[in-house]
Parts: structure tokens; C-alpha cells; sequence
């Protein structure tokens, strides 16, 4: 809404509308419910520690999507095949700060991705992406707040025979820093005060990991040769095959809720317990050896985290009745998931609607700068509550489970991963925004 106090203002937010239609595109984030926003439902905590052993079947700690993975002695296999594969397992919990060590096989093939993400309401992102086209390294990455307006935050580490054995990699993740390593050699450490200004990942964390492929030809060109494709699906079948994760969360408590729009960790509050009130209970990280990453990224297209397009059926087994999985990974009520867009978020006709973050949407507002910088639309989805959610911390019997106590570019995206959308114009903003015009000079 725009309020006209005086002449100034009027002219300032006629400019406004000004320049928001000048602009050829608008930018665009996608998340259930973005808190640097609006004030958005608690996330559910883990609050612990779980160790699950997918040799020994699933885990009701996390839901399907994509896709469906598969189960045998070797543990979980997430398999692309055709076009549209992206079986993924995402949890039902999140985390504030923590340390996840998931071991693992990358899936072989160019143009396939095998990817570990960690990612928050507010679109902080910590990430593991093995290309399939290069058994010997890992990419390791991190995003805050959505923005992604540069690529010098990627980093290509060593990881030899990531295709042939079963390898640990964990991410350990604090207020101060992040560590990645591989099995027990440090690859990466970033501090938080070493990362660009407001990007250090600090918001809580929800888990997703699985196989998708960016050489498909209907990814944008970048994005095809970053994952160095193009993919040939007659060489596959291609899987990303995990034995176990564990994951400590390095909080306490039921539930997360962001005190602020801020998106700052201090913030944050934990019903029931307390931020870091579990720090270091997943014990010493087990480190022997450090090396430094084989390349950066800062020359290359690299795509904002995210598994895959979300075009396959996803797979809602383990939800409760009347819940289903959105596109871009969020639980939300079935009745939300069928609403149809409305028309300020349509996309436009030569962008699909799995584009633009799938079904579900609730909401959008344009956010006008008069600044003429591209403005940001926030398209929302119905989130659950925390009661709504099966039980994060309950232990499933077919797991091994313990308990302890900004300049926007046109950059190339995995298909619905949160990353900015660029979207055009529509001619009905351009009638709206003559006729608010055109009321604002009658008035004056």
C-alpha cells in the first residue's frame, strides 16, 4: 500500500511504480514462508542427536520427494534414469547449528549431481554437490539470505573415488564457522567472519539430500555445463547410494521461531531449551589431516542449492494424512498444495509452472525500490505447524537411532532450489499502475 502524505511522497512512489515498470524483469524467491518477511510458523527442532543406519530400511525422520529412493543391504539409493528423476529424502526437523556426517557414494554420469543441502526458511544454504563427470572432488558452498549475486563462495575440494567407495563427509556448522571434510581430512573451513557481509549461513536448518540431473536439456545452458553435461540417459541408470547419516543438532528444544525479521542467530529462539545448549554433543570432530580446494568457483556458473525440479510425483508416505510435499521441499496442507496462483505470481508463457516453485502458493507482494533497483516478490506457501509434523525426535524401529543429551545476474539455477527466479513483466501491472498514477495527479 502506498501512503500519500504530501506532494514528495506522491512523486517518490509515483517514481516508484516508475521504475518498477521500466524494469524488464523482476526477481523472485520462493519459500514456504520467508521470516526476514513476515512472522512464519516455528520449525520443528531435533533438539539431539539420530544416527540411522538406511542399511537396515527407512527412517520416519524424513520424507521422499522427487522420486522414490530404494532400499537394500547397501542403504538408500536415489536413482535418476529419465528425465525429471530427482528422488530426494528430506527431513522432517531442523537444526540450529549442528554437525551432519553422511556416508556415501556419488552417483557416476555427466551432467548427474549428487547433493547434501542444508537450508533455512530464510534461504541461508550449506552445501555438498559431487559431479558425476569427476570421481575425485566435491564442491562445497554456502548462500545467505537467498542472495546470490556472486560465485566466488563455491570451492572445488579434493575427494578421490567418491563414485567407487563409501566415503564420510560431514559438515560441521557453529556460529563461528563452518567445516567440511572428507572422511578425516579438513577440505574447507570458512569463518563466519570471512564471508560476505550478512551471507554466513546462521538461521535453522532443515537436511536434504539425493540425486538430480543438471546436464538435462531442460535446464538453462549454464546450468548444463557446470554439471558438465549434457546427460545421456542411455548410459544409465545413475545412483547416489547413502549407507547412514548422523546428525546432532547443537541446540535444544521442541521448536525454533525467529524472534525478528533480522535473520540473525542471536535471534533465534528454542522453545524448551536453548541455542547452543547442545554444543559439541556430537563430541571432537575427528580431523587428521588438511588440505586446501583444488579450485575455486569464481569463473564458474554455479546453481544455488536445491535437488532436481520437483516435476516427478513426490512421494508423501511417511506424512500425516491431509500434508503433502510442495515442489521446493516444504510440508504444507493438501487443500494449500491445489490453490491456484494468483495472478501477480503466474509465470509467464514460456516458463512452466514447476519453474516457478510448483503449486501452493498463498501469496505474493511486490516490494517497489526507489532506488529503480530490480524489486523482490515473495511468493509464500502455507506452512504446518510444529504439532501438525510427526514427531521429529521419535526414534523409527527400522533405524539405528541415539539419543545424547547482492547485484542480481542471470545466474543458472537447479530447477525450484530457491534461487532468484527472473520473471517479465505482465501489461495488467502496467493498467494498474496508470490508473494509481493517474488518481494520485487528480488528487494533487
Amino acid at each position: 500500500m502506498l501512503f500519500l502524505n504530501r506532494p514528495f511522497a506522491a512523486a517518490t512512489s509515483a517514481a516508484a511504480v516508475v521504475a518498477l515498470l521500466s524494469g524488464s524483469a523482476t526477481a523472485q524467491t520462493y519459500t514456504s514462508c520467508n521470516p526476514l518477511q513476515s512472522t512464519c510458523p516455528s520449525d520443528p527442532a531435533l533438539g539431539t542427536t539420530i544416527d540411522i543406519d538406511f542399511t537396515q530400511g527407512s527412517s520416519d525422520q524424513f520424507t521422499a520427494s522427487g522420486g522414490t529412493p530404494t532400499y537394500d543391504s547397501n542403504g538408500v539409493s536415489f536413482t535418476v534414469a529419465k528425465s525429471g528423476d530427482s528422488p530426494q529424502l528430506i527431513s522432517l526437523f531442523y537444526i540450529m547449528f549442528g554437525r551432519v556426517e553422511i556416508t556415501m557414494k556419488a552417483a557416476p554420469g555427466a551432467g548427474i549431481v549428487s547433493s547434501l543441502v542444508l537450508e533455512s526458511d530464510c534461504l541461508d544454504e550449506i552445501d555438498n554437490e559431487w559431479l558425476g563427470a569427476d570421481d575425485t572432488e566435491v564442491q562445497t558452498n554456502y548462500f545467505g539470505k537467498g542472495i546470490t549475486g556472486s560465485y566466488n563462495r563455491g570451492q572445488f575440494n579434493p575427494a578421490a573415488n567418491s563414485q567407487g567407495e563409501f566415503i564420510t563427509y560431514t559438515v560441521d556448522w557453529t556460529s563461528d564457522r563452518i567445516v567440511w571434510t572428507v572422511g578425516e581430512t579438513v577440505v574447507r573451513t570458512l569463518n563466519a567472519n570471512e564471508a560476505e557481509s550478512n551471507q554466513y549461513p546462521q538461521t535453522p536448518m532443515q537436511i536434504k539430500f539425493g540425486a538430480w540431473a543438471g546436464g538435462d536439456s531442460s535446464n538453462s545452458q549454464g546450468t548444463i555445463e557446470w554439471a558438465r553435461g549434457p546427460t545421456d540417459y542411455t548410459q544409465g541408470p545413475f545412483s547416489m547410494v547413502v549407507q547412514s547419516i548422523k546428525v546432532t543438532d547443537y541446540s535444544t528444544g521442541s521448536k525454533y521461531t525467529y524472534g525478528d525479521t533480522s535473520g540473525s542467530w542471536q535471534t533465534i529462539q528454542a522453545e524448551g531449551g536453548s541455542v547452543n545448549g547442545n554444543l559439541g554433543g556430537a563430541g571432537d570432530l575427528s580431523t587428521t589431516a588438511v588440505t586446501t580446494a583444488a579450485s575455486s568457483t569464481s569463473t564458474a556458473s554455479v546453481p544455488v542449492g536445491g535437488i532436481g525440479s520437483g516435476t516427478s510425483s513426490s512421494s508423501s508416505s511417511s506424512l500425516p494424512a491431509g500434508w503433502v510435499m510442495t515442489s521446493d521441499g516444504k510440508v504444507v496442507p493438501s487443500s494449500s498444495a491445489t490453490e491456484s496462483p494468483s495472478p501477480s505470481s503466474s509465470p509467464s508463457s514460456s516458463q512452466s509452472s514447476a519453474e516457478a516453485g510448483g503449486s501452493g502458493l498463498e501469496s505474493t507482494t511486490i516490494a517497489m525500490s526507489d532506488s529503480g533497483e530490480i524489486p523482490t516478490t515473495i511468493t509464500t506457501l502455507l506452512k504446518p505447524t510444529v504439532t501438525d509434523l510427526v514427531t521429529a525426535t521419535s526414534v523409527p524401529a527400522a533405524t539405528a537411532a541415539t539419543n545424547t543429551d547482492g547485484t542480481i545476474q542471470n545466474k543458472p539455477e537447479a530447477p525450484n532450489s530457491g534461487a532468484l527466479r527472473q520473471l517479465s513483466i505482465y501489461p495488467w501491472l502496467i493498467i494498474v499502475a496508470t490508473t494509481i498514477t493517474s488518481a494520485i495527479c487528480v488528487i494533487l
